[in-house]
């Protein structure tokens, strides 16, 4: 039986069927009280055979279309009959994804037990925010598919967040005020408070976590006032908002640049927001690419912003850095965490082409800024990009034959720097333990292959590789049980599961873990674990790179806001 409605749930994946409020299906089909109305999910089985009940699409704030588009979310409403969980709702709009669009504030929820009679599971939570630079990805199943994390004893819910121009749009006025889809991420967090007992949950015992944007998210909500009490450990990986990206106060200059780009007039920002609410979706979202002015650069166009008050909530009152500064830190467990090479895979669009990497060469302090996202058009920018230019190419000449320097600064600007400084600054600012390691396993499957390899040899251990241990991705082929990636994955998921459980990676030493101590992080030991082959502890992470970085993005300067 489980198996044919495991078949029956594949191919309502590929349906792409908008949620049915209503909708009636066989008893086979697990069904819960919630205390917005019962709901009907579908047995799956984990990866090792485990029983497990998956609700997708359920619906956790209202659409925001309409008079909601560029509005923070708003409660959901209760329903009538039974709401169909068995499919995966749609993405948030962005480009290129037929199945998005705006109803899209749907979350995924999948439990080993739901409660029954008189047995009430509470089993720990974890509440994973997707990647995709704010602009792309979601929370679906075939992307995040939960057969590995649940063969640990967890809830796992993942939650979808508007994008781009619906989910970061900020005027610098009351027009539009920004971080809607950070404001998104915190009603699910709400959502997960008020129902996931229902589930077989326990709303005291919840670790958010994110990868990319996802963690830089993460390192947000940790100072957030709005985020308080809603999780009791956080999971941050590949992403923060601690390094030299900058947080501004406002993106007029990306919303005037779409608004140019859709027929709107920019004199008046009342006026531009109101033809913004009238044009389609799918247009909107179509700007996402065209904001890129360096082939793929920069990587982060649409960010969370600080928000200006205006009597609204806001999310981000100042610089993160000024929050962490000002004890503004949410003090429980953290495990951070960075792949071995990240983003150095986007050195070879510079080096495959002779034009850009020429241009690289005699242009550096104007297309740095841009690719490596840092103040531009300053005297400071200047400096910043004499100083990586000097630091990362002794003999100063950029071409074909520096690869590895190109991989190494854009792995360093876009992940590596900030991810580090967070495990800095939150071990020192948070009385919880820090956990922090390198992803250093490189298995067959990987998110970015050597060129002309046929997708077989990957270039090494790259942003978003550690998840394919971690979430069942349609994309990669399953592995074997003798397979050295099975190993690295059953290590993974037990890390995870570890930490959501109890705080702490490895609570007790055991021969799966390679019988290893992991240490907790200070600025002191700097001890963070290689997770490879073999789980090492290591010191000092790529210490003169990221000691450059914190030289030119100082602490006290950088907490400075800079508007758009």
């Amino acid at each position: 039986m489980i198996r044919e409605l495991t078949l029956v749930l594949l191919i309502g994946l590929s349906c792409g069927k908008p949620v049915s409020k209503t909708t009636s299906l066989h008893a086979a089909y697990p069904t819960i009280s919630t205390p917005l109305g019962d709901i009907q999910g579908a047995s799956m089985t984990s990866r090792e055979g485990k029983y497990l009940i998956a609700f997708r699409g359920i619906r956790y704030a209202k659409a925001p279309l309409d008079e909601l588009r560029f509005k923070p979310p708003v409660d959901p409403e209760k329903w009538e009959g039974v709401y169909n969980a068995t499919q995966d709702g749609i993405a948030c709009s962005q480009p290129d994804i037929p199945n998005s669009g705006e109803d899209c504030l749907l979350l995924n929820v999948y439990s080993p037990k739901v409660p029954k009679g008189n047995d009430s599971p509470k089993k720990p939570v974890l509440v994973f925010f997707h990647a995709g630079d704010f602009t792309d990805q979601s929370s679906i199943s075939s992307l995040l598919g939960p057969q590995y994390l649940l063969d640990q004893d967890l809830v796992l819910v993942t939650a979808n967040y508007r994008l781009g121009i619906f989910g970061f749009i900020n005027t610098g006025d009351k027009e539009a005020t920004g971080n809607y889809g950070l404001l998104d991420q915190l009603e699910a967090l709400k959502w997960v408070k008020a129902n996931i007992a229902a589930f077989g949950g326990n709303p005291d015992s919840v670790t958010i976590a994110g990868s990319g944007s996802g963690g830089f998210s993460v390192s947000l909500h940790l100072v957030s006032p709005l985020s308080k009490g809603l999780y009791h450990k956080a999971i941050i990986a590949s992403g923060s908002a601690y390094g030299n990206i900058p947080i501004l106060n406002n993106q007029l200059n990306l919303v005037k640049k779409v608004a140019k780009k859709l027929s709107c007039a920019v004199e008046n920002n009342a006026d531009m927001m109101k033809c913004l609410k009238e044009k389609p979706a799918k247009d909107l979202a179509a700007t996402n690419s065209e904001l890129r002015e360096i082939v793929k650069d920069p990587h982060y166009t649409w960010l969370p912003t600080i928000e200006q008050d205006f009597g609204q909530n806001r999310f981000l009152t100042m610089h993160p850095l000024s929050l962490l500064n000002h004890g503004q830190v949410a003090n429980v467990p953290i495990m951070i965490a960075q792949t071995n090479d990240e983003f150095g895979f986007k050195a070879f669009n510079v080096i495959l082409n002779e034009t850009l990497l020429q241009e690289y060469d005699k242009n550096f302090e104007k297309m740095a800024p841009i690719s490596f996202i840092y103040e531009r058009d300053t005297d400071n920018s200047k400096v910043i990009s004499k100083a990586l230019r000097t630091f990362y190419w002794e003999s100063g000449k950029i071409d074909n034959t520096t690869l590895p320097k190109i991989a190494e600064i854009y792995s360093d600007a876009l992940a590596g720097f900030a991810v580090n400084r967070a495990a800095n600054i939150l071990s020192e600012k948070v009385n919880e333990s820090v956990y922090y390691y390198k992803f250093n396993f490189k298995g067959k499957l990987s998110n970015y292959y050597l060129p002309d390899t046929n997708n077989t040899s990957p270039y090494g251990v790259v942003h978003g590789d550690d998840l394919i241990y971690l979430f069942h991705n349609n994309k990669f082929t399953d592995f074997k049980e003798n397979d050295p990636e099975t190993t690295n994955l059953q290590k993974m998921v037990m890390i995870w599961g570890n930490f959501v459980t109890s705080g702490k990676p490895i609570p007790t030493v055991t021969d799966i873990l390679d019988n290893v101590k992991w240490e907790p992080y200070t600025t002191k030991n700097k001890k963070y674990m290689d997770i490879g082959n073999k789980m090492v502890m290591h010191e000092n992470l790529n210490e003169k790179r990221y000691a450059e970085w914190a030289k030119l993005f100082p602490l006290n300067k950088h907490s400075a806001a800079h508007s758009g």
